[in-house]
């Protein structure tokens, strides 16, 4: 559709456009080379090259996912897809029936890999998907290589994470009274130009030329449209000459239209809050709570009108001053004959009146801030120009809100908190709270900078050592016996007495009971016993630095960690002994398209999968029977440890549910004595999190290994016994390290005790 120039404009009026002859612009390229060779030697080929775009992950659509607990329709209007009554026709609408969930998905790209609009349906039964059928209701193969995704959602349009999320709308889409209002504030000849005025440019260029520098404007929309997007605000001449060569080929390769709408959807119109706002339709959402369809004369005059000064003419702050620019805006309306008298009355009789809709706070900063730090690592040249991003980052959108409003809930006055989430099969960062959202003052990164001791945390490390070595009466298993008594080792001529946080000694004890109380002493016992090297080499393996020469204190958390590496350690739990490497992002691009980096998933085998397969059922009791019980999930298995530095000045619960591992940390920026706990505080906000997080995300279940087997044990003396027999409980084992059974015709000594 072409939007020519109103016909009441002629070559006679003072106003009327000139057409630049062919000769004229070769001339005027020739004049400007200089000018552009000396302050930008690469001419940009597309516009939008300073732009960035930080998209979410996909969600991935597996059988087993519960769509209600998934929040699947909630996910897709986040999309802005449509909910219709009947199978979806056409892209971006979904249906929801009772025994199919339809999807018309949009055209889209997903970690770089483009993605074609496809319809396609989830099989339910009571909301479980069991699989999916195509269009046609052939079935799909949905497996790991194959899967089903949601499309990326777009998080945030700066690295600062102080920009409004555009909103983008297309020109066919606008009513007239949307644009018109913007060309006679800014440039009422603009269908009739090449992307430059010729008679407002050599006004400007001989004002310029005088003064030495710029001191007049005379810009087109298209020449702003570079400026804003490709340029630097910086003033010069050489920047103008720029900008009109740069209009000049834009306009050769793009239509008024399109150049128009481009213009509609980048402008810069002011903040809020702290957030820019870029756009029409965004502004339209910010200012008056409205669809950009919906706006009046007067509102849309009061945005052509802030393009001057989007601060400096803000409504909200200063509605005086913008309605002189918005009523010049409408008597120039009436003057180019594009609004009739009466509507342009009726729009200068009203008042400048803002609705603005509150906006949570950007909790995502922390997590930005990494990523900025990845793209400036990785690719210093663009960054170090300028250039812009498209990013693919791993996060999940509903579960940093989930991990936002949990923190938020939670922190209590003088406690600073992380939280950190990762899916368990990829190592992607699916929620990152470096600090409380509601502080903005507060920039640092506790979630991956903050080195605090762990405590208790690191005890199913000792573990996996522990369960790796020998067999037969060797070997160390949950039910080998350790006792629990006063202990001194000697450190450079002191004895160090290590204490259980309750002040008390227990007797004998076994691992699982050791574990789930988080007794002190039995595990450092156990960490002598197995050799403090070899218990240093595993908790290296999993990512922790241990200092040389290797402190016995290091058994009880004495180590500084980050909340981040913490949850890199805990994948190895959740998958089978191979530790995954957190991934904040998986695939960077131009913001013109082109790949620039591939993030792959990266892991390190840690443990054997049965020694990782015990420490997890040991870690399942903690949560159901012992300190970890503050992180209880209703409905949902869950599996951690809780952990209290000494002093009680960091507390920590380190665990994983389902595909997702997360660690919380609640402490002190200062380092005080707070009288925190594991089980208390940080068990809380873990549990309210991954409440709603674990059944948000797909199921993931890991098998016993063939060498894992199960036996009855009696606690009293440690020996296997019958199926059922009162009293005995059933336990785990590596194949050939079941203690002997219990005969009923001799009496058998007690297993022997782990000094």
């Amino acid at each position: 559709m072409m939007y020519p120039a109103d016909p009441t404009v002629t070559d006679d009026d003072d106003r009327a456009p000139r057409r630049i002859h062919p000769l004229v612009v070769a001339v005027l390229l020739l004049w400007l080379a200089p000018y552009v060779a000396a302050d930008e030697p690469r001419l940009v080929e597309e516009v939008g090259r300073r732009e960035f775009r930080i998209f979410s992950d996909g969600l991935p659509l597996t059988e087993g996912g519960n769509i209600n607990q998934m929040r699947l329709n909630e996910r897709l209007e986040r999309l802005d897809y449509t909910r219709v009554k009947n199978k979806p026709t056409q892209p971006g609408t979904y249906f929801w029936g009772t025994q199919t969930f339809w999807i018309f998905q949009r055209e889209h790209i997903h970690r770089g890999r483009p993605i074609k609009a496809r319809l396609f349906g989830l099989k339910l039964s009571n909301n479980v998907i069991t699989g999916a059928v195509d269009g046609g209701e052939k079935e799909i193969a949905v497996d790991k290589r194959d899967r089903l995704w949601l499309e990326p959602e777009l998080l945030a349009e700066s690295l600062d994470g102080d920009r409004a999320k555009r909103i983008p709308f297309a020109l066919a889409d606008m009513p007239e009274q949307v644009w018109r209002p913007l060309l006679a504030a800014e440039d009422a000849r603009f269908f009739d130009h090449h992307g430059i005025d010729a008679r407002a440019l050599g006004r400007s260029l001989w004002a310029n030329i005088k003064a030495g520098k710029v001191v007049q404007g005379g810009s087109t929309i298209t020449q702003q449209l570079i400026k804003n997007r490709d340029l630097t605000p910086k003033k010069t001449l050489g920047r103008k000459a720029s900008e009109a060569v740069r209009a000049l080929k834009l306009e050769a390769q793009y239509s008024k239209e399109e150049i128009l709408e481009a213009y509609i959807n980048f402008v810069y119109l002011g903040h809020i809050d702290g957030l820019a706002i870029y756009g029409y339709a965004t502004a339209a959402d910010a200012f008056f709570g409205k669809d950009l369809k919906n706006l009046n004369l007067a509102e849309c005059a009061t945005l052509a009108a802030m393009v001057q000064g989007p601060n400096r003419l803000a409504p909200h702050r200063h509605p005086n001053r913008v309605k002189k620019r918005r009523d010049w805006v409408l008597d120039r309306m009436l003057e180019l004959k594009w609004a009739d008298a009466a509507a342009v009355a009726r729009a200068k009789q009203q008042p400048v009146a803002t609705k603005l809709r509150e906006r949570p706070p950007i909790g995502m900063s922390r997590f930005l801030g990494w990523v900025g730090e990845i793209l400036g690592d990785q690719h210093k040249k663009r960054s170090k120009r300028q250039r812009g991003f498209v990013v693919y980052t791993s996060l999940d959108p509903l579960l940093q809100e989930a991990a936002e409003h949990a923190v938020a809930r939670h922190t209590r006055k003088g406690l600073d908190t992380a939280l950190v989430a990762l899916d368990a099969e990829t190592g992607g960062v699916l929620a990152y709270v470096g600090a409380d959202p509601n502080n903005r003052s507060d920039d640092f990164d506790r979630a991956r900078l903050g080195s605090r001791q762990p405590g208790s945390t690191l005890k199913p490390f000792i573990l996996l050592e522990a369960f790796s070595r020998g067999f037969g009466d060797d070997a160390v298993t949950p039910a080998s016996r350790i006792a629990d008594e006063a202990l001194a080792i000697d450190i450079d001529g002191k004895p160090w007495k290590p204490l259980n946080n309750d002040r008390r000694f227990h007797g004998t004890v076994s691992v699982r009971q050791a574990l789930r109380q988080s007794y002190n002493v039995p595990f450092v016992r156990l960490g002598r016993a197995v050799g403090y090297d070899r218990v240093a080499d595993r908790f290296e393996d999993a990512g922790f630095k241990v200092p040389r020469p290797i402190p016995p204190s290091f058994l009880l958390g004495s180590i500084e960690t980050s909340p981040l590496s913490l949850a890199e350690a805990y994948t190895v739990f959740a998958n089978g002994g191979v530790r995954l490497e957190a991934k904040p992002i998986w695939q960077t691009e131009k913001p013109n398209g082109g790949r620039l980096k591939r993030y792959r998933r990266e892991t390190d085998r840690v443990a054997n999968q049965a020694g990782a397969y015990l420490v997890r059922e040991l870690l399942a009791d903690v949560v159901a029977n012992g300190t970890g019980k503050g992180g209880r999930l209703k409905g949902i298995h869950a599996y951690g440890k809780t952990g209290t530095s000494s002093n009680q000045r960091d507390a920590w619960f380190a665990g994983f549910a389902g595909s997702v591992v997360c660690v919380v940390w609640v402490g002190n920026r200062e380092g005080g004595n707070i009288a925190v706990s594991g089980g208390n505080q940080a068990a809380k906000l873990w549990r309210a999190f991954m409440q709603e997080a674990a059944p948000a995300r797909p199921p993931k279940d890991v098998k016993k290994p063939m060498n894992v087997v199960q036996a009855w044990i009696d606690p009293k003396t440690g020996h296997s016994v019958k199926k059922g027999k009162r009293g005995a409980y059933e336990e785990h084992f590596r194949r050939g390290t079941v203690p002997n059974r219990k005969r009923w015709w001799r009496v058998n000594k007690p297993t022997d005790v782990i000094y």
